[in-house]
């Protein structure tokens, strides 16, 4: 086990973001595939069975992300397990609601808050680092399982208005002119679908609706892509495939070391906006924050009247297109990046 005085900053946040890269992989693809899948055979219990048991895996997301946080570190499996424990905790992903049942009920639902995760693991990596001595077997889960989880539990409501306050700013977008809110929408979403802040829960915190959720979904799309052409030469095909069936998030360790990133995503959703103001595309608060993944946004684009036409070219041959130039200007052009460095996944 590493010990704290080989740590700088730097290296701690990477370990976090690593650790929690590859928790999001592991936690959400499950769902996100099957989900997609299974929603087509709903009429059988079986398969419906599947597709409830994929939901409660995802709820497992923080614990499985805590875990991975303190691999990075080098723990032991008991010090691994309590880090994991105090993140599942802090994450908010379990509450209890008093008004339920006799005596009160636990409710789990979604992922938790990934920002508050990360915090929560940090702290208990913090504590873990310095040690407990002959008596950690006993002091460990109680101070850092218990202890840790009690802060990131304090923490939660305070993290979670980041994503209130971020959900306000998009919502004011809404007020603008159809082009102009469908680019500072779509390039906000491409921005989010590779930061902790879940896409998902913005869209519908704010209750995104229409053209505006359209918008939101194409920028998730946007990124989608970009990423996409940019890590099929870079990466593991396991890796591309991951990020086309829904983990983009994996990318947010590469978005904190180079955030030149941005830059094709961004471009990418400026161009795939002005198809959506264009023929209206529109969607729900649902599929605001899931893009192309499981074929959430053009299945509500087709479901809101968009032709089969129309959703082939702009949910598909659109935002390809604009991957790929962007990728071109980017890298052959005007010189920005490598590939190499700015996409190779790194968790």
């Amino acid at each position: 086990m590493e010990t704290s005085q080989k740590i700088s900053p730097k290296i701690f946040l990477n370990k976090v973001l690593a650790g929690t890269a590859t928790g999001i992989i592991i936690g959400l693809i499950p769902n996100a595939v099957l989900g997609a899948i299974l929603k087509y055979f709903s009429a059988y219990p079986f398969a419906v069975t599947i597709a409830q048991l994929a939901v409660i895996f995802q709820l497992a997301t923080p614990l499985i992300i805590g875990g991975l946080i303190a691999l990075q570190f080098g723990f032991d499996p008991m010090r691994m397990m309590v880090v994991a424990g105090a993140s599942f905790v802090g994450s908010g992903v379990v509450k209890f609601t008093p008004d339920l049942g006799e005596t009160g009920v636990y409710v789990g639902a979604g992922t938790g808050d990934i920002i508050n995760t990360m915090l929560t693991a940090s702290i208990a990596v913090g504590l873990i680092l310095n040690s407990f001595g002959s008596v950690s077997i006993v002091l460990t889960p109680i101070v850092v399982g218990v202890g840790a989880g009690l802060l990131g539990f304090y923490l939660f409501p305070f993290v979670t208005a980041i994503t209130s306050a971020i959900g306000s700013l998009i919502n004011n977008f809404t007020t603008l002119q159809p082009l102009l809110m469908s680019i500072l929408i779509g390039c906000s979403f491409a921005f989010l679908i590779i930061s902790p802040i879940s896409t998902v829960a913005i869209g519908m915190a704010i209750q995104l609706d229409g053209v505006s959720a359209g918008a939101a979904a194409m920028g998730v799309a946007a990124t989608t892509f970009v990423l996409v052409v940019n890590s099929w030469k870079v990466n593991k095909s396991g890796v591309t495939i991951a990020i086309a069936l829904g983990a983009m998030k994996m990318m947010m360790p590469n978005l904190f070391r180079k955030p030149v990133i941005l830059i094709p995503c961004l471009v990418s959703a400026v161009i795939t906006a002005i198809p959506v103001a264009l023929f209206s595309i529109s969607g729900t608060p649902a599929s605001a924050g899931f893009g192309v993944v499981g074929l959430v946004g053009p299945l509500a684009s087709l479901d809101a009247g968009l032709n089969g036409f129309l959703v082939v070219l702009c949910w598909l041959v659109i935002p390809v297109f604009a991957a790929l130039i962007t990728q071109f200007l980017c890298e052959k052009v005007f010189k920005l990046y490598d590939r190499e460095e700015v996409f190779k996944f790194l968790g």
